[in-house]
């Protein structure tokens, strides 16, 4: 029997949830995963001391309070550089070293997966940018709401409105429904209590909504489930061996790091919180993708060489509308897919995504030509919280790897 669905992100929608196998939340005094010293693994093939050292340095004593295990791969091809590093703890429990090839939650990089899916199909003619959700889909969207076109939902200029998030760890019931399903037509709908945010393609505003609206568009003019088309078009026209999408699996298949979250007692101390099982479906085509480091860096080395979508439509994916964003009136950032990221004002431009879940934190950035990359994951036990600050893990990592942005 098909278990009952329910919308996610839902402080308006009006379906009923129904808890599977819930169980008691394991909880780690953060005191008992300090340890002297870090676990860690660097393979370089090049002399390039300096970049590799800061790479190692940026990684090095995991487990901390803030992060339990990193992995990280760089590559530049120009000077003959390929590193990899792993520090921390997988499980720290039983205190099992990580080896830099295990699995982890990807969140949000997700989306650069599904639109390398959308766009296939837009080179196939299936999809038109230009056509309209309510053409597509008809009665998915209010009646009131004006044409959402699929090129909107690619680039975030759609304006629809997403549902209202969960519970954040500050709050008791933050976790409640780790083990609900939900059902993709609702989790869309979740939010269509409110109004438009704005009128489609005049500004950007990154969120799910658009790209969990495309998971019901993939499904709708290929007539095959999201996680069959995402297999056959992506995962393994890249080659990739350890990527998949979990569908309602709790759980991590195979060797995998870990998520930790840190709450606080009532005491004023702190517990770590596993956060490893959970059921993804609340964020489904935009954010429940199952990947490892090597497998990302194989699929940007193949995307951005136009070996998983043409070079016509790849063209979206470095394309960024020219209009600002919604929360702050600057520049919008994004294309179809990727972010755009300038660290200082005449410095490389470097293109890529970041993911977050509870207990993950990952991203990767690469020079359009491909040549130059950066991948990671960090198990941070403040994964929606932390943000790539230049003291942050992530932020060493990332001025290790690619460099500082300016002031």
């Amino acid at each position: 029997m098909r278990r009952n669905r329910i919308a996610v992100l839902v402080a308006t929608a009006t379906a009923t949830a129904i808890a599977l196998g819930a169980t008691a939340v394991p909880a780690i005094a953060v005191s008992a995963i300090t340890v002297p010293s870090s676990h860690t693994s660097v393979r370089t093939s090049a002399p390039h001391a300096g970049k590799a050292a800061a790479l190692q340095k940026a990684i090095d004593g995991l487990p901390d309070s803030a992060a339990t295990a990193a992995q990280v791969r760089y590559k530049d091809m120009d000077k003959g550089l390929r590193w990899s590093g792993a520090s921390g703890e997988s499980d720290v429990r039983t205190h099992t070293p990580v080896k830099g090839d295990e699995r982890f939650r990807a969140g949000s990089i997700t989306k650069t997966f599904t639109a390398a899916v959308a766009l296939q199909l837009v080179h196939e003619k299936k999809l038109d940018l230009d056509g309209t959700v309510q053409h597509y889909l008809p009665g998915l969207l209010p009646a009131h709401y004006p044409d959402v076109k699929v090129g909107q939902l690619l680039n975030y200029t759609s304006g629809l409105p997403g549902g209202d998030t969960r519970g954040t760890p500050k709050t008791p019931d933050w976790d409640k429904g780790r083990y609900t399903t939900w059902d993709h037509r609702a989790l869309v709908q979740a939010g269509f209590g409110k109004p438009m945010e704005f009128t489609p393609g005049t500004q950007q505003h990154y969120s799910n909504i658009g790209y969990n609206v495309l998971g019901l568009l993939i499904e709708k003019v290929t007539g095959r489930t999201y996680e069959q088309e995402l297999r056959d078009r992506v995962i393994n026209r890249a080659g990739l061996k350890d990527t998949y999408s979990p569908g309602t699996s709790f759980g991590i298949k195979g060797r995998h790091t870990h998520g930790y979250e840190a709450l606080k007692n009532a005491d004023g101390t702190t517990r770590l919180v596993d956060t490893t099982e959970w059921d993804q479906s609340e964020t489904w085509a935009s954010g429940d993708l199952i990947t490892t480091t090597a497998d990302l860096d194989r699929f940007v080395s193949a995307l951005f060489a136009g070996r998983v979508v043409p070079q016509q439509e790849l063209k979206l994916m470095f394309t960024v509308p020219r209009v600002p964003q919604y929360e702050n009136g600057k520049p919008a950032v994004y294309g179809s897919g990727l972010a755009r990221f300038q660290l200082t004002k005449d410095g490389a431009v470097y293109w890529g995504k970041t993911g977050s879940r509870y207990g993950y934190l990952n991203g990767f950035a690469a020079t359009q030509d491909g040549k130059e990359s950066l991948i990671y994951s960090v198990n941070s036990t403040d994964a929606k919280g932390e943000d790539a600050s230049p003291d942050s893990r992530v932020g060493r990592i990332i001025a290790a790897g690619v460099g500082t942005p300016s002031a």
